[in-house]
């Protein structure tokens, strides 16, 4: 399977250029998390713990992609945990850094594996996460612009403890015909003002576009549906209702998002 990967990308070019450059690593097994966290070169502090499905099909089947949905937070993520990945892998992210003589103000997103050794981290980004920051600033209580004023002006550690709202947010990916390879672009996108009119619901626009034909697709990921709940199961079944009122040719989307619990 690796093999025939590595064939796909150098030679079918099924991703184009983008693929023209790989990375060969250790396969990690064990449970995904997603790490976002706020610094202002000193001080990090981190958000709530979320996880995505990266496979494009349903029970984790088919290639990867950037993410065809989300939900937070993660129940097995506790406060020592949090705090585990905050001093062994993001504060000395940050530390190397100023050390460096490259201080970083911003935010950091960390893909951490939980193996049966620890927290082993699969990528680290200087970006939200897409669809993790659907989720998470959704629940996100404290106001974001008062934290961002703290990284800009070094005082993160002045900052409250950050508040959160009660309950769960799930975001369901809809994604083109054809995704993660070439997707179908210029589809006719139908029922993203009806599927907004539902309490708590927020469609999200990525890979669209206004044409002469109306709202239509414009790349792989097209839109994130994201919905708030007293739980994961209610937060779950209010998205793919809003999933179900939206159309376009060649549509999908997993169906199981949030499904294995938390």
């Amino acid at each position: 399977e690796a093999q025939q990967a590595v064939t796909d990308l150098l030679e079918q070019k099924v991703f184009g250029t983008s693929g023209s450059t790989i990375i060969i690593e250790e396969f990690v097994a064990g449970d995904e998390l997603s790490i976002m966290a706020l610094t202002d070169g000193n001080t990090v502090v981190p958000l709530l713990a979320s996880r995505d499905y990266k496979r494009i099909f349903d029970n984790d089947q088919g290639p990867n992609t950037g993410g065809m949905g989300s939900f937070a937070p993660v129940g097995s993520v506790d406060t020592a945990l949090m705090n585990r990945i905050a001093n062994e892998i993001l504060q000395p992210i940050v530390d190397a850094l100023s050390s460096l003589g490259s201080p970083y103000r911003g935010l950091l997103y960390a893909g951490i594996m939980l193996t049966p050794d620890g927290p082993n981290v699969l990528e680290c980004n200087a970006r939200f996460g897409d669809p993790e920051t659907q989720v998470v600033l959704s629940l996100l209580k404290t106001d974001l612009v008062d934290l961002l004023d703290g990284v800009v002006a070094h005082q993160l550690d002045t900052i409250p403890t950050i508040e959160w709202h009660e309950g769960a947010a799930v975001c369901v990916v809809l994604a083109s015909g054809g995704y993660p390879g070439r997707p179908e672009v210029g589809k006719t996108i139908h029922g993203v003002e009806e599927a907004g009119k539902l309490d708590d619901v927020m469609v999200f626009h990525a890979g669209t576009a206004m044409t002469d034909k109306g709202l239509t697709t414009a790349g792989g990921r097209v839109l994130g549906v994201t919905a708030l709940g007293s739980d994961h199961k209610a937060a779950c079944a209010k998205a793919y209702e809003a999933a179900e009122r939206i159309t376009f040719d060649g549509i999908q989307y997993r169906t199981d998002i949030c499904a294995e619990g938390v």
